[in-house]
């Protein structure tokens, strides 16, 4: 369905592209890759890191280890943190011994050996994200939620529930939060402000933004979690569609509306009805591909053939989300 999208600008061939999100854009940034597209990857995996070890360690899921980002708060908390002097403290959960970054707790499996360890990379983190923010052109960013958990001290969100890989112990300092259309609106624009101030007007930064067609698996408002699923991806689509009619800078590619269309039947999704199926991240990315065509043969491209496999090979936090869904 290639004139579901009409692209609203070109992506040229020596832009840089940054990518973020929930773990549907895993898919998109990988298609990127080996269409052609400049990918940039600013945290690059260790030497000795085997490669299939690479996702499970947050490495070249995106285009630096910040893990799943599902909201328009934690992209805005990310930008603050890396650009300013923030005194706000970094949230360390602690499991068994081990100890855990609460702004990615999953790219460390089995969690730091110290807490000045999680400091000294959580440190690190932050100078590349500076480096992929100064460089970057055209930012690709797939909203996924509405729905997060926030340090009632400090403000900060986080990407899951305390207790689910780590920080049990923490849970009382937590609570639950479910963005309204304003507040998701008012924090991408206060990230494409903060940006658009330290790039300069020289260097305008482009955003093409989608939404993730993968439903909420549970959910902690109290509603039933088909309700809450449908207010999430609402509110989404609606900010993101909003951007993209209010901004000369922001593109909406149509990637939830391609899998959930009634047309399709539910075919793109898995038996759970909730992963998207390669099938259907196929037709996502041939409809994107018509608009903007691949930059080289995949032959060309030193990649293997683009074969997205299972959703295994994706990861999603949002799964853990079971265990204290309701």
């Amino acid at each position: 369905m290639p004139e579901i999208y009409q692209k609203k600008w070109e992506i040229g061939p020596d832009q840089k592209i940054g990518t973020a999100g929930s773990c549907f854009a895993q898919h998109i940034a990988r298609h990127l890759t080996q269409n052609g597209y400049r990918v940039l990857d600013v945290e690059p995996a260790p030497r000795g890191l085997s490669e299939v070890q690479h996702a499970a360690f947050g490495y070249g899921m995106y285009s630096a280890r910040y893990g799943n980002l599902y909201s328009a708060r934690q992209l805005r908390q990310l930008v603050e943190a890396a650009f300013s002097d923030d005194p706000r403290p970094f949230l360390i959960w602690e499991r068994e011994g081990r100890f855990f970054d609460a702004f990615r707790p999953t790219i460390e499996p089995n969690g730091f050996l110290s807490r000045d360890e999680v400091i000294e990379a959580r440190r690190y983190h932050l100078r590349c994200v500076r480096r992929l923010f100064l460089e970057v052109d055209v930012f690709v960013f797939t909203l996924g939620l509405t729905e997060a958990w926030v340090h009632k001290e400090s403000g900060q969100v986080v990407p899951l529930a305390p207790g689910i890989v780590a920080g049990e112990d923490r849970a009382q300092d937590y609570e639950f939060v479910n963005f309204s259309y304003g507040e998701v609106e008012a924090d991408f624009r206060a990230v494409m402000q903060m940006l658009d101030d330290l790039r300069g007007r020289k260097r305008p930064l482009r955003y093409l933004l989608t939404v993730s067609p993968v439903p909420l698996t549970a959910t902690a408002s109290g509603q039933h979690v088909l309700a809450a699923s449908t207010y999430s991806k609402s509110v989404l689509r609606a900010v993101a569609g909003w951007l993209c009619e209010t901004c000369d800078n922001v593109d909406y590619f149509p990637s939830y509306e391609i899998i959930t269309n009634p047309a399709a039947r539910g075919t793109f999704f898995e038996s759970n009805l909730r992963s998207v199926m390669t099938e259907g991240v196929e037709v996502v990315m041939n409809a994107f591909f018509a608009a903007h065509p691949p930059r080289l043969r995949r032959e060309e491209t030193g990649q293997r053939p683009t074969e997205v496999p299972a959703n295994e090979d994706v990861q999603c936090d949002e799964q853990m989300l079971e265990a204290f869904g309701r």
